[in-house]
This record gives C-alpha cells, sequence and structure tokens, in this order.
C-alpha cells in the first residue's frame, strides 16, 4: 500500500526529509548519510512529561524544556530520538570514532566482500609536522610545497604497492581476511551506526572541538548539520551550552566570584581589577589551568554547521563509485 494512501504516523521533520538518504562527501573519498531517525524535539519534550500527559503545546514552551533539560543535564529524553548514519571514512579515523561506546555499528568486512581501494590523502593545507606542545596534535603552519610533494609521493608508493598486493593475494584466491592484514590506516572502511540524540550530541561535543583530529571534525561538522534538521531545538541548546559554553572549576568559580560581585538584591556587576597570574595561582590553578582559564573567558564564533544541499549526492553514484574502486578479479 502507499505511503499517500496512508501516511506516517511517526513524527518526522520537513527538513529533515529533505536530506534523508543524501549522501554528503566528507574529505577526500569518505561521506555522511541520515538513513534514518526515529523522534523529533517533541519526543524529548513527550519523554519528560511523561508523568504529566501530552497535549497541544507551544513552540516556546517546548523550546524552553529542551533548553533546561540540556542546560542541567537531563539527558534520558533526549534518548527517545535515534539517527542512523551510514558512513565512510579512512581506518584511523574510524578507530578514533569507535572509542565512542554509547552506539550500535556493523562495520564492512573485509572478511567477506573485497575491499575498495581507496586511500585518504591530507591536502596541503592540512599537512602539518608534530605539535611541540601536544603529543596529539599537529603544529600550526603548514609544511614546504617541496616537502608535502616528497611525502604524498612515498605515501603513494606504499599505497599503490599495499594495492597491488592486495590485488594480486586476492586473484590468487587468498582468504580475502588473511588478503586484507597490511592494507594501510589510510584505507577507506564504511560502516552503519546507530545512536541516541544524547550520546550523538555528547560524540559531537568532543569531535567538533578545534583541539580534536581535524579528519574526524569534518565528519562531525556534517552530521551536526543533520541533527539540525531533525531537533534544531535541541541542537541550538547544545550549541549554546556545549559548543559555546565551557565547565569552570571551583577554582575558576572562586576567581570569577572575585570579579563579579552581586548587591543585595542579588544582582550581578563588576567588581575591581582584573586578577594577576599570581593571585590566580593562590587560588590554586596550576600555570596550564590559568593558560585554559583564561582561553575559556575569550569570545567565540557562533559555528556554522549548515548542511551545503548542493554536494549532496544520490546513494546510487556513491555505490557504483565504492564499486569501482574494489579490485577486480575472477568471482
Amino acid at each position: 500500500m502507499s505511503s499517500a494512501t496512508h501516511p506516517t504516523r511517526r513524527p518526522t521533520v520537513p527538513a529533515a526529509e529533505e536530506i534523508l538518504g543524501g549522501y554528503f562527501p566528507v574529505l577526500d573519498h569518505g561521506f555522511v548519510a541520515l538513513v534514518d531517525y526515529m523522534g523529533t524535539d517533541d519526543s524529548v519534550e513527550r519523554a519528560a512529561r511523561v508523568s504529566y500527559g501530552y497535549g497541544t503545546r507551544k513552540v516556546s514552551r517546548t523550546r524552553g524544556l529542551v533548553r533546561y533539560l540540556r542546560r542541567h543535564l537531563h539527558t534520558t529524553p533526549s534518548e527517545m530520538v535515534e539517527f542512523k548514519f551510514h558512513c565512510a571514512m579512512p581506518m584511523f579515523v574510524a578507530r578514533q570514532w569507535i572509542r565512542h561506546r554509547t552506539a550500535s555499528v556493523n562495520e564492512y568486512s573485509g572478511r567477506y566482500s573485497l575491499m575498495p581501494l581507496l586511500f585518504y590523502s591530507p591536502g596541503a593545507d592540512q599537512f602539518s609536522l608534530q605539535s611541540a606542545t601536544s603529543n596529539q596534535g599537529r603544529a600550526p603552519g603548514s609544511v614546504s610545497p617541496e616537502f608535502y610533494r616528497e611525502a604524498m609521493r612515498r605515501w603513494d608508493d606504499v599505497r599503490a604497492r599495499a594495492a597491488d598486493d592486495y590485488g594480486w593475494l586476492v586473484g590468487e584466491n587468498v582468504a580475502r581476511e588473511l588478503a586484507r592484514i597490511d592494507l594501510p590506516l589510510s584505507t577507506y572502511t564504511q560502516w552503519y551506526w546507530k545512536i541516541d540524540l544524547h550520546n550523538l550530541l555528547h560524540f559531537l561535543t568532543l569531535r567538533v572541538d578545534d583541539h580534536a583530529q581535524w579528519e574526524i571534525q569534518e565528519y562531525g561538522r556534517v552530521m551536526a548539520g543533520m541533527v539540525k534538521r531533525v531537533a534544531p531545538l535541541s541542537y541550538e541548546a547544545w550549541v549554546d551550552y556545549q559548543v559555546m559554553g565551557d565547565r569552570l572549576s571551583g577554582a575558576e568559580i572562586a576567581a570569577l566570584s572575585r570579579l563579579v560581585e552581586a548587591d543585595a538584591k542579588g544582582v550581578a556587576a563588576l567588581g575591581g581589577a582584573g586578577l594577576s597570574n599570581a593571585e590566580l595561582a593562590g587560588l590554586g590553578l596550576s600555570g596550564r589551568e590559568i593558560r585554559e582559564f583564561k582561553a575559556k573567558l575569550r569570545p567565540r564564533e557562533v559555528p556554522d554547521y549548515e548542511l551545503d544541499l548542493a554536494a549532496m549526492r544520490d546513494p546510487e553514484d556513491v555505490a557504483a563509485e565504492m564499486l569501482e574502486a574494489v579490485p577486480a578479479v575472477d568471482q
């Protein structure tokens, strides 16, 4: 029976329906597609008001409740909304991604299927030296064009040999689970990833952060744009409280309390002059904590996670590209 004759009774959002099943490119060969979702901002409200019943609500009331729940970290109502994604990413990104153990995952099997020989190559603007201050980050700035070209030449040599060896092994009918073992971490894998809204927003809070590896930030930004279309009120509250906001330690609150005084009616007002590093240290903050505290107080730009609909691809085109990258062997 057609859906036109029997329309769905599940809650839907026109903005989400517009992108459902569309594939958004990430990096050079990756993608994210929202293949299904269950629930909307209204679902969060219904779950929160389960003890009181549910009637017709004004959007302003729903917005106020959603923001209250996120502000005070009442997270279980947002677990009632779920997202299912189809994603393709380099293996080294997948290994970071899978650390978030709050999702259901089914990954492409290199034991069962032939691997598409697609490899990630960072652009020159993302190719940097090791950071001198962070063991897991990149130094600001890029290297010389000559250095970048030499690095790419070496990577291309390794990948061409790995692809050739893989094609030869599977062509000789070596077990696929063995033939794949020397493919590099730049090889693309893919999976279906299903997660609820609360845990998705926790994932995104960490992965769109400037301290996260740039490649996984790119995936986070696209997925955040999808959340914006499914649950715009929850998205707005997340950006306000988690992305633009920050946590304060007891010592940091003590420092701010010296700068902001409350009058007899509890109205906040600016107090005296700023605190020196020595005064901040006297409150128990280490040198690194002082630097981080000052960074928290700097103005921030509101991020733009709007999706580029012109970039959305049909699933058939994406599937054909993946199939074309599979080595041609006699089955």
